[in-house]
């Protein structure tokens, strides 16, 4: 194996375990769902799919095959990690009293919410009272 490829599988491998430590540590430190929703699914995203790229490149080079496992695992994370977040979120917006959107600029409102910020034909809820 060259230098070069060794340098490229080394810098995809350090790339990919900075954007997860970053994605970590935003996981721990930002203060609501809806941010440390955001860290994990893009920054571990795509450290993750940094280190199996280094892997897949390693194996090419000094096996000189290609390893399906790793693409496999890539596509999988590609796929999954964005749905898994969006529908999160759409469950913590579901659960929220009153949620606090900003305006869409259009009449439809924000995905399953009406214009109004709540829930399409849904009258408004009132959080229960501390008393129950």
């Amino acid at each position: 194996m060259n230098v070069a490829a060794e340098i490229l599988i080394s810098l995809l491998l350090v790339a990919g375990a900075l954007f997860a430590l970053v994605g970590s540590f935003g996981l721990v430190k930002l203060p609501d769902l809806m941010a440390r929703l955001h860290a994990p699914t893009k920054a571990t995203t795509l450290g993750v799919g940094g280190c199996l790229l280094g892997s897949m490149g390693y194996f090419l080079l000094t096996d000189g095959r290609a390893s399906i496992h790793e693409l496999g695992i890539t596509l999988f994370l590609f796929l999954t990690a964005p749905i898994t977040a969006n529908m999160i979120a759409k469950a913590w917006l579901h659960q929220q009293v009153n949620p606090d959107l900003p305006p869409t600029g259009t009449a439809a409102g924000w995905a399953t919410f009406g214009p109004t910020g709540r829930p399409a034909g849904e009258e408004p809820r009132t959080p229960p009272s501390p008393g129950l």
